[in-house]
């Protein structure tokens, strides 16, 4: 399982350690030093059955610069994919990738249910 996080981030914290408290074993990959590729975006998103704009971090500062809510409805899939594919911050997170699920966000319920 793919443990995508930024370490500063609180709600990252949180999952972490409630994958800690599961004894759930995770790699852990850095989404801003290691950013999600636009395959790697693709391939989940495809996977995850979610829309795309859950895979975007509505909440963060360079969302709302850029000006993305209003953007981002008139952009095609993959030109959203590529934009998210540019920064690691306009990424939700944390974002769990395992075989037969994704998880976006931390949801301890659906985190629950799944893992």
């Amino acid at each position: 399982m793919l443990f995508l996080e930024y370490p500063k981030c609180s709600t990252c914290k949180k999952a972490k350690k409630w994958l800690d408290e599961h004894n759930v074993k995770y790699e852990d990959r850095h989404i801003v030093e290691n950013n999600p590729t636009f395959d790697e975006l693709k391939s989940w998103y495809k996977q995850s059955n979610l829309p795309l704009k859950r895979f975007f971090n509505t909440s963060g500062l360079l969302y709302k610069e850029l000006g993305l809510k209003d953007k981002l409805p008139s952009m095609s899939e993959e030109e959203q994919l590529k934009l998210l594919a540019t920064n690691g911050m306009l990424v939700k997170r944390p974002l769990v990738i395992a075989d037969d699920y994704i998880l976006v966000g931390f949801k301890e319920k659906e985190w629950a249910d799944c893992i």
